[in-house]
């Protein structure tokens, strides 16, 4: 009740600018449309919504939009764990860009970056959307990987958590995915270790041990071997400052 006079004020002179709020069922059909990994939905709606904020947060423009990107993560990242995404990742996810516009000082940027972050949650809620039509075993074995990514992931350690035996995992991995599961554990690391890199200052060594990598060489090798690249030169291709721990 402190604010009733400021929320009296806020409400009239909304009013009287003619400021509308975006209605609800817009609000969920937009979270809708990335839960469903409907890319042309949220792109088309992303263009035609394209610098408009429904509300003002601060009186500072940029500052405005890094709210705004704030709330959106938050819940796009809770309407994405209601429909299949794992906790963490989602909830990284949603932190990682966060803290990237945290950084940010600039207005057309952040609304660049929170373009990107909604079709970065829609192209990997269309993932799990595909793997929804594979087997209980698989789908934990997935679920799994990206959730403990610096863990054992061999065969055998990824088969006894399933409780099947290696050679039967490795074949219906394979046969469902169309992708070894050795390939698929080192796809996910590479994969994460490019977002550390781009959202993050860990140095090359933190990450090569966050992701299990027996050696900061290891990390090197088999990142250059999937990306064509270095660490290094990606994180610099990316605008991103040196994090250290070596050359890359």
């Amino acid at each position: 009740m402190k604010v009733r006079k400021e929320l009296n004020d806020c409400l009239f002179m909304q009013k009287t600018n003619g400021i509308q709020r975006q209605p609800v069922h817009e609000e969920m059909k937009q979270y809708s449309d990335i839960c469903s990994g409907d890319m042309e939905a949220v792109r088309r709606r992303l263009h035609e919504t394209a610098g408009r904020l429904s509300r003002q947060l601060s009186e500072n423009p940029v500052r405005n939009v890094q709210y705004h990107l704030a709330i959106n993560a938050s819940a796009i990242a809770a309407a994405c764990v209601q429909n299949g995404m794992g906790q963490d990742e989602a909830y990284t996810l949603a932190d990682i860009y966060i803290r990237k516009a945290d950084r940010c000082r600039e207005y057309e940027a952040l609304l660049e970056l929170m373009q990107e972050m909604q079709e970065d949650f829609t192209e990997r809620m269309q993932e799990i959307r595909k793997q929804h039509v594979i087997s209980l075993h698989v789908r934990k074995c997935i679920d799994y990987i990206y959730e403990h990514l610096g863990a054992d992931l061999t065969v055998n350690a990824l088969a006894a958590y399933c409780g099947l035996h290696p050679s039967y995992l490795s074949k219906l991995f394979y046969s469902e995915t169309g992708v070894h599961l050795k390939a698929f554990v080192l796809n996910a690391k590479i994969d994460t270790a490019q977002n550390l890199l781009k959202y993050s200052g860990l140095s090359y060594l933190d990450i090569s041990v966050s992701l299990g990598f027996s050696s900061q060489s290891s990390f090197i090798y088999a990142f250059r071997r999937i990306t064509g690249t270095t660490p290094k030169r990606f994180r610099e291709d990316k605008g991103m400052p040196d994090g250290g721990g070596g050359t890359c």
